[in-house]
């Protein structure tokens, strides 16, 4: 019986079809490269100190040098306090040996340098309130957790088109409600939902493409497609935010783009693959119908077949209820265990240290907005190096090398001289492009390193522990406020370590794809040749014909919820 990819293989390479799914998917992403990074200039910290109490009408900028001196203490020899001021002095205070230091009772004086105004300083989120401003950012970041978790569900049951444009409608709306937020309470809830509307929209819209996508094409989408728009949206945030300071009129300015993407309904097809499994095979037929049309393609005759497929699906359904599998089996044998402890460590060390450096963008040396940019750049280098290498290196050397060359980049940034910051900055570009590069390919091995039966599985755990990664990420941010070297510091550690971790996982390249979880591969020693091939355990196995049609089907791999096509 013919699979899918056999049956639609007449479409042809890149045909006008192919070429109009991969760009409208892929401009459909760009909004996801901004909405949760924005928060690096929307919540920002400006320069502040207390208001003084007879100067209320007076702005950071106009206040002089004499008045701070008089009315601040400091806490160094260049920094006043931002947090306290001296008491005004009483009438009768000759026997008052010390200035007595209050808190900022009367507000702050917030600088207007750089930014006209952020949710910091509409809100006063410094000093005993200064948690809430990554808290805010973990927020966004578990809004996400939730909606990659939850998204895969909903489309598996209701489609990847209804969930992709239905999370593009939350996301866009709820945007344009964050923009007039009243309070801190209700623009942090506004972000949760608008983070499950992200990674929900970018979930759906990378089974989309894999799936209506050919095996040609569904490589340079995977790569290319969603990695490099994705890239673009991160280069359009520094542009935005450089000529537009006021967080309210920046967040209005990014969500009225995604506006435009709501007529790609009538533009974007459902799966066909989808529409199968459910046995709308009448509707499948159709739609590929319109593939072959409008790659020029007439005389086609009837591609699916009704009966046949209904088969295909009864098979599949037996098997999986003659074998039902549980999370459980993530942890069943010492070699799946390993490669699980393994992944979730590598996962979630390497989303910290991509969003930290993402994230910390303002803590860093020079212009915000050029570092913003450099680093929005970075990533499109990142990403090219990661689909050659994808084609080209093997897995676990690729990941590991990549991750210890951003880990001892970070750990040599301690020794640059502040005075050296051009040099800092573009060791820290590099650094986060090597984690970048490693964080693109990891999807791909922990995908190979997984047998049939729990890859879904175990994509949705090493996923889960990026998201909890990057929800943890913004206070190694915070800590940079401090000093700016210790999250580098931490984070190289981190990193090295995570590459450390992948020199132990068995090499996946060329190697064919475990079925069972008795075929998993052993962790090696990097000296050590690669663990057993388990395609001499599958020679020696008697299938049954239900597990036969299993394994000859296609399999779906998406992290967090879905299964990206590739061939069993």
């Amino acid at each position: 019986m013919q699979d899918y990819d056999e049956a639609t293989a007449f479409l042809g390479e890149w045909g006008h079809y192919q070429i109009s799914i991969f760009f409208l998917l892929s401009i459909g992403i760009i909004p996801n490269g901004y909405v949760g990074l924005s928060m690096v200039f929307l919540a920002d910290t400006p320069q502040h100190h207390c208001r003084l109490s007879n100067t209320s009408n007076v702005t950071f900028e106009e206040t002089s040098f004499t008045n701070l001196s008089l009315l601040l203490p400091m806490v160094d020899e260049q920094v006043y306090s931002k947090c306290t001021r001296f008491k005004t002095q009483p009438q009768d205070g000759l026997n008052d040996t010390a200035p007595k230091t209050e808190g900022c009772v009367d507000g702050w004086v917030y600088s207007k340098d750089r930014y006209i105004s952020t949710i910091v300083s509409e809100w006063d989120l410094v000093c005993e309130n200064n948690w809430k401003g990554p808290f805010t950012m973990s927020v966004t970041f578990l809004g996400m957790t939730s909606g990659a978790f939850i998204s895969g569900h909903i489309s598996d049951r209701y489609g990847r088109k209804v969930v992709l444009f239905g999370a593009m409608i939350i996301q866009t709306a709820l945007s344009f409600v964050q923009v007039i937020s009243w309070s801190w309470e209700v623009f942090c809830i506004l972000c949760f939902f608008i983070g499950f509307g992200d990674i929900s929209n970018y979930v759906a819209a990378f089974v989309l493409g894999t799936e209506l996508l050919g095996k040609a094409e569904r490589t340079a989408y995977s790569t290319l497609g969603v990695c490099m728009f994705y890239a673009v949206g991160y280069i359009i945030l520094p542009g935005f935010a450089y000529y537009i300071r006021n967080w309210r009129m920046l967040l209005l300015a990014l969500t009225i783009p995604e506006v435009l993407y709501l007529p790609f309904w009538w533009l974007i097809p459902e799966s066909p693959r989808w529409l199968i499994a459910q046995g709308r095979v009448t509707e499948a037929e159709k739609i590929v119908q319109g593939f072959a049309k409008k790659n020029g393609i007439t005389h086609v005759g009837v591609i699916f077949q009704q009966v046949d497929t209904r088969e295909y699906t009864l098979l599949n359904s037996t098997a999986r209820q003659k074998h039902p599998h549980n999370f459980l089996d993530l942890v069943r044998t010492s070699n799946i265990r390993n490669i699980t402890i393994l992944s979730f460590l590598v996962w979630m060390t390497t989303s910290i240290g991509y969003f930290v450096l993402t994230l910390g963008t303002s803590n860093m040396h020079g212009d915000p907005y050029l570092n913003c940019f450099i680093s929005a750049i970075s990533e499109i280098v990142a990403y090219t190096a990661a689909w050659w290498m994808v084609k080209h290196a093997p897995r676990r050397l690729a990941t590991a090398t990549m991750l210890i060359l951003g880990g001892v980049i970070l750990l040599f940034i301690q020794f640059i001289p502040p005075s050296l910051h051009i040099l800092s900055t573009v060791l820290v570009m590099i650094g986060k492009a090597g984690i970048t590069i490693s964080f693109a390919i990891v999807y791909v091995f922990s995908a190979e390193l997984y047998p049939t039966v729990v890859r879904n599985m175990g994509i949705g755990i090493c996923s889960m522990a990026s998201r909890i990664g990057s929800i943890i990420s913004p206070y190694f941010v915070y800590l940079g406020t401090y000093n700016r070297i210790l999250p580098f510091l931490l984070m190289g550690s981190f990193i090295l370590l995570a590459g450390s971790f992948c020199l132990l996982l068995p090499e996946t390249r060329d190697q064919p794809l475990p079925e069972n979880v008795q075929q998993v591969q052993p962790v090696t020693c990097p000296c050590c040749p690669v663990g057993f091939h388990h395609s001499v355990v599958s020679s020696t196995k008697t299938s049954t014909p239900e597990e036969v049609q299993v394994q000859n089907s296609s399999i779906y791999f998406l992290p967090g919820s879905q299964l990206d096509q590739v061939k069993g």
